[in-house]
């Protein structure tokens, strides 16, 4: 009997899959860093350090509303100010995927909104 590989998609690829249903999305070189990055209205809001860690750019003020802190074992930017618009995430399980998925939106969302004033 022959042994079945089960194909499984990246947790960086169903990180992709769940926003570009969003307008205005897309995955282009990086500007600011090696590999993809995640784009909104040609503005550049998220790069990969690898497959399991995604550089956000909220804004400081949210970032502390959340509570978000950078990964213990994150080797990127470990003097990064307090006061950064941008946060580190560990992407390592279907419930990480989708909590960064939730926290673009929120961004595109103020972002648009902040767009309109």
């Amino acid at each position: 009997m022959g042994h079945e590989v089960q194909q499984t998609t990246s947790l960086k690829r169903q990180l992709i899959d769940l926003l570009e249903p969003l307008d205005g999305f897309s995955v282009q070189p990086s500007r600011v860093a090696c590999g993809s990055a995640l784009f909104y209205r040609g503005k550049e809001f998220a790069h990969f350090h690898h497959e399991h860690e995604i550089d956000l750019r909220l804004t400081a003020k949210v970032i502390k509303s959340l509570g978000l802190t950078r990964p213990a074992r994150s080797e990127r930017q470990p003097g990064r100010s307090t006061s950064s618009a941008w946060i580190a995430l560990r992407i390592d399980t279907g419930d990480d995927v989708r909590h960064v998925a939730e926290l673009v939106r929120r961004a595109v969302a103020e972002s648009d909104a902040a767009g309109r004033r």
